[in-house]
This record gives structure tokens, sequence and C-alpha cells, in this order.
């Protein structure tokens, strides 16, 4: 595996020397080697990549990557450039023009919201194709929550987006003392009206950081 580099390297060694990763990798070379997974397997870890650690200012929480050919590569919610928006990110990019009144992007990728200090981790890494939640029990509830008390420990001021109720399960792994912790429905269609919309999240989060000497948020993707 290529070197993260942002701090996550060290930090991240633990959990990947320990034996339930192993576990995980042992079982991901199987789900590779005989079905369609996704994301790429080099795209596995791009949260990580594209976030450094000492650099996040929000986290926001996913479930597990979309399961249809040719949308996931490592970032929750996000898909890759020229493909049609998934229902969820409609909704997310519809909240943002609501809060903050920026215009809906044409792309879905969101990698300049996570080069821009927002860590995009879905709490299970990987799927096969067209079945949701398919390696939800596979070890990577261990791994990811390992990673959001990693983040809680060792950063301050990051805020915290907690987004339908997996996401909102990990609140207490979070310190809420030294962290701004953000939750509501989930945005997808079947819930957005619950909470999701309305939510303004995102202009919570820059209000946040700013209130603690931060740079905002540039979630403009246009």
């Amino acid at each position: 595996m290529k070197p993260f580099g942002g701090g996550w390297d060290e930090a991240l060694a633990p959990l990947f020397t320990d034996e339930r990763y192993l576990k995980i990798r042992e079982f991901l070379k199987s789900e590779y080697s005989s079905h369609a997974v996704y994301p790429d397997m080099y795209d596995l870890y791009n949260c990580f990549r594209y976030t450094p650690l000492n650099s996040i200012k929000a986290v926001i929480l996913g479930q597990d990557p979309y399961h249809e050919p040719n949308q996931a590569h490592g970032l929750c919610f996000s898909v890759k450039k020229g493909v049609k928006l998934p229902p969820s990110l409609q909704n997310i990019f519809k909240e943002i023009e609501s809060d903050l009144g920026i215009k809906e992007p044409d792309c879905g990728d969101l990698t300049k919201w996570a080069e821009s200090g927002v860590l995009l981790l879905n709490t299970t890494l990987t799927v096969r194709e067209h079945q949701a939640n398919s390696h939800a029990n596979c070890g990577w509830a261990w791994f990811t929550d390992s990673v959001i008390r990693l983040i809680s420990d060792k950063t301050e001021n990051v805020a915290f987006i907690l987004w339908g109720g997996n996401a909102r399960s990990k609140a207490p792994l979070i310190d809420a003392k030294k962290h701004l912790i953000l939750q509501c429905a989930h945005p997808s269609p079947l819930s957005a009206y619950n909470g999701f919309f309305g939510c303004r999240h995102f202009s919570k989060t820059n209000e946040y950081l700013q209130s603690h000497g931060k740079e905002p948020v540039k979630w403009d993707l246009n």
C-alpha cells in the first residue's frame, strides 16, 4: 500500500497491523477476486489520501459505498466525474443552495471538499455490486470506529456531520467537549423531509470553524 501522507501513516499503523484488519484484508482478497466490488481497490482509502489528518475541519460520515458501476471512488456521497447524481447527493446540493445560496454543481465529484479539509468517510469501506450493506459485517465497523475515535482524540474543533441512524450511532465515539456534533435525518429521498432539509449544517460548520480561528470549508464546487 502506498503511504497516505498527511500524518495518517503513523496514526493508522496500529490498525493496519491489528489481527482484525488482517482478517478484513483476507476477506477482501477473496471478494475482489470472485465478485465485482466497489470502490476499485486503488481508491479504497482515498478519503485519507485527499484529507491530511492535521488539516481536518469537518467529517461527514456515510454508510457504505454506492453499489452500481462507476459511481464509488473512496469518498462518501461522492461520484466520479460524468456520473449521474444519485438522489442523496442531489438533496445535499439542494440543502447547500438553500443554506448558502450556492448553485447546484453539474458534477458530483466531492474531491474539492476533501482537499478543503472535509474527511468523507464511509463507516463500511467496500460493497459488492448491486448489494447494499453486503460488507457491513466484515469488520469495517471496528476499523472506522477506531478512525473516528482517533480523529476525536488527535484533533480539536472539528465539525462531525452525522446524517441518519447509522452515522448518528457513532456520536458516543466523539468528544463533544472539543468538537461540534451535528446530527439530523439522512439526505435520502426516503428521509430528507424528516429534518435533513433545513438543517443548515454547512453554514453551521463554517460558523463553528471561524469562531475557532479556522478557515471555512469551500462548499462551492462550481
